[in-house]
């Protein structure tokens, strides 16, 4: 086999068998791809190769064995294992984990836990299918060149693709949010209250994937750490702008959302004072007829409809009938009624 590839940067294909061991690297012949553990093995004998290792759905044994391979602590491997961690980064014994979460919306959110290991000489990237690092345009479609400028400068291209994927799901939750905040003012309904409450239970998820982010860059960039070279420090400077308005507008939709809420909720108790209004208005008409009523009885009103009664019975009616008028002429224009 030749151990240089006319392509250096393999895309997954759709049906792609996992779990799945790929990568590049740059070696002093140039760059490589490597597929599989055995490729692995064979290019870190090279002392002089820089590479990336991205490993999909891996199996507990199987982070075990790449984790070897790399020489990595077997804290880092045990976290990457059990998986369900919060986003964090932490230095163990000349190696930095970081842990991070790459966000999707299509109508819920959806998070992607990645594991990212730098070490001296490589990049180790682990995560489930639903997260395609290969196609971020960050990498234009050769990461061999960002590992030959250094391990480092890949993990800089491939946070920064992380944070960049945030913006367009604070648009189209903020998109959302609009469409709530109309339904509200025309029809608010048990359904826009439902989705009010999704919506704040996501914001708070978001919350928590996004916000310890921009902790890990404060260190990244204000820490001395040997594995970042110092000409590249800027470059994790400038992902750290971005999480710091990403978390901007997060607190920024859940403001919103929490006014929409109350928007929601004087609307309806709004509407619930203008149906107890209509309610006494009629309440008002009606009892004034029932208490002339109640004066005279309706005893009589047999014999009245039979023309055997006299004429202050039809005074009293006319009377009658002219104040309930008179009332919702007066309640109609003070919009009671």
């Amino acid at each position: 086999m030749d151990p240089l590839r006319a392509n250096p940067s393999p895309s997954p294909s759709p049906d792609a068998d996992w779990p799945r061991i790929r990568g590049v690297a740059w070696t002093g012949a140039g760059p490589r791809t490597i597929d599989g553990r055995d490729e692995l093995a064979v290019v870190l004998a090279d002392p002089d190769a820089r590479l990336w290792v991205d490993v999909t759905a891996p199996s507990h044994i199987q982070v075990n064995e790449v984790a070897d391979l790399l020489s990595l602590h077997p804290l880092i491997a045990e976290d990457i294992a059990e998986k369900n961690q919060r986003a964090k980064v932490e230095e163990i014994e000349g190696s930095i984990h970081i842990v991070m979460f790459a966000i999707a919306y299509e109508g819920e959110i959806t998070e992607t836990e990645i594991d990212l290991v730098l070490n001296h000489r490589s990049l180790l990237t682990v995560h489930e299918p639903h997260w395609d690092p290969w196609a971020m345009p960050q990498l234009r479609g050769d990461p061999a060149h960002l590992v030959k400028r250094g391990p480092d400068f890949l993990l800089y291209a491939l946070t920064d693709g992380i944070v960049d994927g945030y913006f367009p799901v604070l648009d189209a939750i903020e998109d959302e949010i609009d469409a709530l905040q109309d339904d509200v003012i025309a029809k608010p309904n048990t359904w826009t209250l439902e989705r009010l409450f999704a919506l704040k239970r996501q914001l708070i998820g978001l919350r928590r994937a996004m916000s310890p982010a921009r902790e890990i860059f404060n260190q990244l960039t204000n820490r001395d750490l040997a594995l970042v070279k110092p000409e590249h420090i800027v470059y994790f400077r400038d992902v750290y702008d971005h999480l710091i308005r990403v978390t901007d507008e997060l607190d920024n939709d859940r403001e919103l959302v929490a006014g929409t809420l109350e928007v929601y909720l004087s609307t309806i108790n709004n509407n619930l004072s203008t149906i107890m209004k209509r309610l006494t208005g009629v309440t008002v008409i009606l009892a004034g007829i029932g208490a002339v009523a109640g004066l005279f009885g309706m005893s009589e009103a047999g014999v009245a409809l039979a023309g055997g009664e006299g004429s202050g019975f039809w005074v009293v009616t006319g009377f009658v009938v002219a104040g309930a008028t008179a009332t919702a002429i007066v309640l109609r224009r003070i919009d009671w009624i």
